[in-house]
């Protein structure tokens, strides 16, 4: 048994497919199938049932945990051993907040720690939690509640609010009257951009566009283009699109009978005993006073946690 088959063997169950895990590998299908005939050659069991989809076994499902407990500790040992080597800190962020979170504060974190090497991730809730599941990184930036099934185990640091406000050009609200409702709104902006800001739609955000004639699902850049120019309106976070507003390229709205939206969001780690490590916990107070200023924090742990690690303990003595 060794890794390299337990890795496939973890993300052929992420994928439910062959094709896609070998991909995500960069690996050959045959290089997958080898591996997992070997691992199962070894084990006396049949771990997949193979067919349209690939589904676990009993057996499969039973080892599981197993698996992900033995990768998980050799990328915690290999990360132990790259720390000793040279000082690193690695998080994971949503693509909408590494500009408005994380830019100024490592500016100011490098001016601290000029030689530690620095690893920001970004990607999509779910490409957080695995970041975060698999111990890519020491700690992610993410929606919350989360409700990824696949990770349970986080910490939230610090919990953010941020509004997300219904914005449209100044062309389409300058024709709007002073209380629009909504359905005003769309007989001039049909077209509803629909961005996934939530892990799960909220229901105002849904219904906005079951009430429009036609919608569109587009990342931040382009539906922001869109915005600009008149061809639609969408709830967008207020990160995203504040300097906009500020300079009058976009105007918030507020129909009388569509309130405004917000989001949660947090800054968590799968063990608190990371912020032994003052770099990291350095850099993590630096991303937590930025989002103070982008958002309302509405629960800060960040002290308890370091107020109860053995660093902070000996510090106070």
């Amino acid at each position: 048994m060794d890794l390299d088959q337990l890795r496939t063997f973890d993300r052929i169950v992420r994928d439910q497919s062959f094709t896609r895990a070998a991909a995500h590998l960069n690996i050959t299908q045959a290089t997958a199938s080898m591996r997992i005939r070997a691992l199962e050659q070894l084990l006396g069991v049949q771990l997949f049932v193979r067919g349209r989809t690939v589904t676990l076994t009993d057996q499969g499902m039973t080892f599981l945990p197993f698996a992900r407990r033995i990768i998980g500790t050799a990328q915690e040992g290999r990360e132990a051993l790259r720390r000793v080597e040279r000082g690193r800190v690695s998080i994971g962020s949503l693509r909408t907040l590494v500009s408005p979170l994380i830019t100024e504060s490592l500016l100011r974190f490098q001016e601290k720690y000029p030689a530690v090497d620095v690893v920001v991730r970004e990607g999509r809730q779910a490409q957080i939690a695995a970041m975060l599941h698999e111990r890519e990184v020491e700690m992610g930036i993410l929606c919350w509640p989360n409700i990824d099934p696949l990770v349970v185990d986080l910490e939230p640091l610090i919990i953010m609010r941020e509004r997300v406000p219904l914005v449209v050009s100044p062309e389409v609200a300058a024709r709007l009257s002073s209380q629009p409702s909504i359905d005003e709104v769309l007989a001039l902006v049909p077209r509803v951009i629909a961005l996934r800001w939530w892990q799960a739609d909220p229901e105002r955000a849904a219904a906005l566009v079951r009430l429009a004639q036609t919608s569109v699902e587009l990342p931040t850049g382009p539906a922001r283009r869109l915005a600009l120019k008149g061809e639609g309106l969408g709830f967008f976070v207020n990160s995203a699109v504040e300097e906009d507003v500020r300079a009058g390229r976009l105007v918030e709205i507020s129909p009388i009978d569509f309130e405004p939206l917000h989001r949660d969001t947090a800054m968590v780690v799968r063990n608190p005993a990371v912020l032994e490590r003052p770099m990291l916990a350095d850099f993590i107070r630096e991303i937590a006073q930025e989002s103070a200023r982008v958002g309302e924090i509405i629960d800060d742990r960040l002290h308890l946690f370091q107020s109860s690690s053995p660093a902070a303990r000996v510090a106070s003595r």
